[in-house]
């Protein structure tokens, strides 16, 4: 395996850098603690290592985690209206990762990691953790030469699924509908998953509401892990 491609953040620093770069008006260090302590430290072992839930949320709850949780709007509105559960949100990008660590600076129960969503969902989520994940509005990479790059894949729903707890759900959001075609596809292949209702009011992301003021559709669907029959 190419290692290489995973290594996001320097080796064992005891806080990121890139984390200690806030606005004006937010550099107290009290918000420099809250904001540091929002995501989880990083080192070559941890690469390899499953996440220890309960250690990093110093609580047993059930766990909901953000697949590509960008600048963290929704992340946090979603965990503010659930402090009984712990919010888990992953994304690549060190911008996005910033931001998203300032809105949760003031919520006990968001969590965050700089990683590959695919890589955390199949190598660093221990098996039946996860009580719901959110893959809302994932690069559809329309180019047929890069379809290969998409994250919904037989194998990244197989990793989900591990990683699920018992009646576990997925919600998935995307405004190409060629995706959205391909991954109803994926689902139908897979019979550890039933489409399930979407009778859920969810906060909404960024790229929602631009979609939404552009007055692009948005496909929606939802899958349910079931339990293979005896």
């Amino acid at each position: 395996m190419r290692w290489s491609r995973f290594l996001v953040l320097p080796a064992a620093k005891s806080q990121p850098d890139f984390l200690l770069s806030v606005p004006a008006g937010e550099d107290s260090l009290a918000h420099r603690r809250h904001v540091c302590a929002r995501l989880i430290p990083q080192s070559r072992d941890s690469l390899v290592e499953l996440l220890d839930i309960k250690e990093i949320f110093g609580r047993i709850a059930p766990l909901h985690v953000d697949l590509g949780c960008g600048d963290g709007s929704f992340l946090c509105a979603l965990a503010q209206r659930m402090p009984d559960k712990n919010f888990l949100g992953i994304e690549r990008l060190a911008g996005r990762i910033r931001s998203a660590a300032r809105k949760a600076a003031g919520l006990g129960n968001v969590r965050l990691l700089r990683m590959e969503t695919s890589y955390a969902a199949r190598y660093l989520l221990p098996a039946e953790a996860v009580e719901t994940f959110y893959l809302l509005f994932p690069d559809p990479w329309p180019k047929r030469r890069h379809h290969r790059r998409r994250i919904v894949t037989p194998d990244f729903l197989s990793s989900i699924h591990a990683a699920f707890r018992k009646n576990g759900i997925i919600y998935i959001a995307t405004d190409h509908l060629d995706y959205f075609e391909k991954i109803k596809e994926v689902a139908r292949s897979n019979p550890a998953f039933a489409v399930a209702d979407l009778d859920i009011d969810l906060p909404p992301s960024r790229f929602a509401l631009i979609f939404q003021q552009k007055g692009a559709p948005v496909h929606r669907l939802a899958l349910r892990k079931v339990s293979p029959v005896q």
